[in-house]
């Protein structure tokens, strides 16, 4: 188990001034009300992503902010 949910994570990460992709990404996750505050399971989250928004330009963003939440959590 982690140290934090993604979720959590992502609000560590956002910031409204660094344009990046991920952080960008951050920053539409911070703002979908709908988007799990509790998941660490990267299946789960992805597919969510995928399937249910339209926010995330590309999912390499989405695999970048992920793999930064393994190496911080």
């Amino acid at each position: 188990m982690r140290s934090k949910s993604f979720y959590q994570f992502v609000q560590t990460v956002k910031n409204p001034y660094d344009l990046t992709p991920s952080v960008v990404l951050a920053g539409s996750i911070h703002d979908d009300i709908n988007f799990s505050k509790t998941s660490e399971d990267y299946h789960q989250i992805s597919s969510y992503l995928e399937d249910y928004t339209n926010y995330v330009k590309s999912m390499d963003d989405f695999d970048a902010l992920w793999q930064q939440y393994l190496e911080q959590t």
